[in-house]
């Protein structure tokens, strides 16, 4: 397989998907997505994976959510809409996934970073959303399940205030399962996956479904929140003047969207 954005080999029963744009700290676009999906789709499909490894190249960031420059030309809908479909490979995915998280996770990065089923940390990591400081909505299933990961209270938190959490924080609130240097991120990931790859492939298929089962109440909502709450939200300002403000390096003035 080829790809523009991402890395992807599979090796020794480990399949590993390198998002491959250190230039930009990982930031995705509509490629990135696309070619995360057909990643996730065919470690699904191939027997000889046992566990599968998520990452950003470099060591300054694992993801920082969308490229702004990709946002800025209308991106922000379509990621709105590819979301869904990418959390849906990751679940389809049989196999256990586990982030490697080599620096920022921030936005559709710490999204993907705790939809992992396991995350491992280096120390100098940072997590946090950016959703309501840029005007980027997400909803239903990107926000339901943070709660499951790390409380109710906390969710809330890190969806409303948008602060960025270190790695010893971000593993007392249950975000990720363990912090460990920059220098022993590798040999970490790699004794974990060693670790899956001698359990029993199919108890495992059937644990990550039975977990997956487990979650589905708020993966299968029939509508999203903001088609319902705010339907023409991307044709309004709002979520121009967070584009805006982040290329402009200012702080959004989203308080004249309440007169």
């Amino acid at each position: 397989m080829t790809f523009q954005d991402i890395l992807y080999e599979k090796r020794d029963g480990v399949a590993r998907i390198t998002l491959n744009r250190p230039a930009k700290l990982n930031a995705f676009t509509a490629v990135t997505l696309g070619e995360l999906i057909d990643a996730f789709h065919d470690a699904a499909l191939d027997r000889t994976v046992g566990v599968v490894v998520l990452t950003g190249a470099g060591d300054r960031a694992f993801c920082v959510g969308g490229d702004i420059s990709w946002e800025e030309e209308g991106g922000l809908e379509r990621t709105y809409d590819r979301f869904p479909d990418i959390h849906n490979a990751m679940r389809h995915c049989l196999k256990p996934i586990i982030a490697r998280i080599n620096g920022y996770a921030i936005g559709g990065g710490n999204h993907l970073a705790y939809f992992c089923d396991l995350s491992i940390a280096a120390e100098h990591a940072r997590f946090g959303q950016n959703g309501p400081r840029v005007g980027s909505p997400a909803d239903v299933h990107l926000v339901s399940y943070a709660v499951r990961v790390v409380g109710a209270k906390k969710a809330r938190e890190m969806w409303y205030l948008c602060r960025q959490y270190t790695a010893q924080q971000a593993l007392a609130m249950g975000l990720v399962n363990a912090v460990v240097t920059m220098a022993d991120l590798d040999r970490e990931v790699d004794q974990w996956c060693q670790e899956i790859l001698d359990k029993s492939p199919t108890c495992l298929k059937v644990l990550k479904a039975t977990f997956e089962r487990e979650a589905d109440l708020i993966r299968d909502h029939p509508f999203a929140m903001q088609r319902l709450i705010a339907p023409d939200y991307f044709q309004t300002d709002e979520p121009k003047e967070g584009v805006r403000a982040f290329v402009e390096k200012r702080q959004p003035n989203f308080r004249q969207f309440r007169r």
